[in-house]
């Protein structure tokens, strides 16, 4: 249900009309307050930030306001009835949005923070003047300006400008516009085209022509990659540890790009064994018998751990090699599992013997001594038995 914005005018006729305000009251005890449920609503019928009227309620009651912008929530603390704010509000809309002059509510408000002062302008009558700051809003409205994107109105205008804009930027003009005539100084003639031969229109579609582009195309190419190893095949790339330098060297060389990737990851790690395994399969001659070796160099890298090395041993896999070939490459990495199990067994060891010579005895000087006394029988003559009496 709508009413006249000014209430005082009680012609059912009048066009500025506003929704009557809508209150909720939520909460109990201490943490009861009161939700305006449309206060952006109304705010939009008087030109003005949802902000101001909530915070005029709180002036005037002297509570705590509350606003949440992105949801519309308008809160003032405490319960309040609907018919006091509406009445409230008549306070607020006769402030801060009638026109003195022709009481009409076609105003707008032009706030100088530098100056501290709040300018009042009318669209209906031409007025011009300056709102009374005396009031707490004053100090809120001086903080928080009116912007043209606060209103309904501001905000179509607003979005019409960025359109224009963007449609600017882009070089397109929206179908309600067409652009100016150019003024007449600025009209140049048509220019004549010089004819050119038909035989130049299209590009060369030789053999060489399409191998030259196709070169100049492959080296801007190139410059787009890291390497060129990432034109080779999967098999040219595994062979890079093979073919150019042997691989223990290039565990050392790159051991720090290596730990990037298998530094406390078992899983990675993992991975690295059965990437070995399809190395080996290609360089199977070349290769197995230095395996026990290269896992040497690995776990002495810190690439592969105790723990992860016994697994893999354990069990042979054939996901990424045959099973004959992973038993293989297992049982001539036995050397190498048989001195890792061994070294286990001794550092476990060493640790029980380092256990044992760390005991310590603490002789305590405080430690009380027991006495040891000699007690006396008592020579008590009554006590004596005489045997003739017996």
């Amino acid at each position: 249900m709508s009413v006249n914005v000014n209430r005082s005018v009680s012609d059912q006729f009048y066009r500025y009309k506003m929704p009557r305000l809508i209150a909720k009251v939520e909460g109990k005890g201490n943490g009861i307050k009161t939700v305006i449920v449309n206060m952006v609503d109304v705010a939009k019928a008087l030109n003005r930030p949802p902000t101001y009227p909530t915070k005029f309620f709180g002036c005037e009651l002297g509570a705590q306001t509350q606003f949440d912008v992105k949801n519309d929530r308008y809160i003032v603390n405490g319960s309040h009835e609907a018919n006091k704010l509406q009445d409230m509000l008549d306070g607020f809309i006769k402030k801060f949005v009638l026109c003195p002059e022709c009481e009409n509510p076609e105003t707008d408000l032009h706030v100088n923070p530098k100056k501290q002062t709040i300018g009042n302008s009318c669209k209906a009558c031409g007025y011009r003047g300056m709102l009374d700051t005396n009031h707490k809003l004053c100090t809120f409205i001086l903080k928080n300006p009116p912007e043209s994107g606060d209103t309904g109105t501001g905000k179509k205008e607003k979005e019409k400008k960025n359109r224009k804009g963007k449609d600017k930027e882009n070089g397109s003009v929206s179908s309600n516009e067409t652009l100016p005539p150019p003024p007449p100084e600025e009209i140049t003639p048509p220019q004549v085209v010089e004819e050119e031969d038909d035989d130049d229109w299209g590009e060369d579609t030789t053999e060489e022509a399409q191998r030259r582009r196709m070169d100049e195309i492959s080296d801007h190419a190139k410059n787009l990659t890291l390497s060129e190893d990432l034109e080779r095949t999967i098999e040219e790339r595994v062979n890079l540890l093979f073919d150019f330098v042997k691989i223990r060297e290039q565990i050392r060389k790159y051991r720090r790009h290596f730990l990037r990737f298998c530094h406390n990851n078992k899983k990675a790690q993992r991975y690295l064994l059965h990437g070995f395994e399809c190395v080996v399969a290609m360089h199977q001659s070349q290769l197995i018998s230095k395996i026990p070796h290269i896992l040497k160099e690995m776990y002495d890298a810190d690439l592969l751990e105790e723990e992860v090395i016994l697994g893999w041993a354990e069990k042979a896999s054939k996901k990424y090699v045959s099973k004959d070939l992973a038993k293989e490459i297992r049982v001539k990495a036995e050397p190498f599992i048989k001195w890792l199990k061994e070294a286990e067994e001794e550092s476990s060891g060493n640790e029980e013997e380092d256990e044992d010579e760390n005991i310590e005895v603490v002789y305590s000087t405080t430690a009380s001594v027991p006495k040891v006394e000699t007690v006396k029988p008592a020579n008590n003559k009554d006590d004596d038995i005489d045997i003739d009496a017996i």
